[in-house]
């Protein structure tokens, strides 16, 4: 279980106990939350609906998408939490430099300019360097002469990293390794814009066998659904583009 501070405990027990959660469920949240620097999470809890995604002032995506109630207690919890690592020392420090650590990075690096996590892989963006952290292992990138204006995950579960610069969209592992093991390469793959082609086709890119069950095909349409739900709630579509997508989804059902 994640160590805690005596007032980190406290504030376990006090949320755990308004919000009816495990104590479980709130540390798993708070990992979450501090992992995003306190302004986004990435989650996967059974009693908060299985697998979700949170952010400050922004939009929250439960695994039962049209839940409103429990959209409401994640972000009203990750609210909570937020405060909480801004005013309260919930975790015991870490020397700078090490594993769990904040600032975990080599510290000759300095301060990054930007940061940020997404599910186990964190990053940090300096000067001509690249940080990099899978499952705890750090990789330090040269950046050339790219100008990083973002990174991002590949969608699909595997742990290949993009980030954008004045060329374009690139692979993190096309770049030279300072320090590290490196991230294993993956084929690249556009999130929005596989949705986008989804639906602009008469069929979906990916293709159903003609063996498929019924649970399977099922499955599948209620998925495209809830990353329409997702691009919605990102304001990439409209009411009305969600609403006529959505029912011709499920007219397929």
């Amino acid at each position: 279980m994640q160590k805690l501070t005596q007032e980190g405990q406290n504030l376990v027990n006090d949320l755990s106990n308004r919000y009816n959660l495990s104590s479980d469920a709130v540390i798993h949240m708070i990992v979450a939350v501090n992992n995003g620097g306190g302004t986004m999470a990435q989650f996967n809890s059974p009693e908060l609906g299985g697998g979700g995604q949170w952010m400050r002032g922004g939009m929250t995506m439960v695994g039962d998408m049209f839940n409103n109630g429990l959209k409401n207690t994640v972000d009203n919890l990750c609210n909570e939490i937020s405060n909480a690592l801004a005013n309260t020392t919930i975790f015991p420090v870490i020397p700078a430099g090490t594993k769990g650590s904040n600032q975990w990075w080599p510290t000759n690096l300095g301060t990054p300019f930007s940061s940020g996590s997404q599910n186990n892989i964190r990053y940090a963006v300096f000067p001509q360097r690249l940080a990099v952290e899978l499952n705890g292992e750090t990789t330090v990138y040269d950046t050339l002469d790219n100008n990083i204006s973002g990174v991002s995950q590949q969608q699909g579960g595997d742990t290949s990293l993009t980030f954008s610069s004045q060329y374009g969209t690139i692979l993190v592992s096309t770049l030279p390794i300072v320090s590290g093991a490196g991230m294993p390469p993956a084929p690249q793959s556009n999130f929005a814009q596989t949705i986008e082609n989804n639906l602009n086709n008469e069929e979906p890119q990916t293709s159903i066998n003609t063996d498929m069950n019924t649970d399977e095909s099922a499955n599948s349409i209620i998925d495209l659904i809830q990353k329409l739900s997702q691009l919605h709630d990102a304001g990439a579509l409209s009411s009305d583009e969600f609403n006529t997508k959505k029912s011709e989804l499920l007219s397929r059902l």
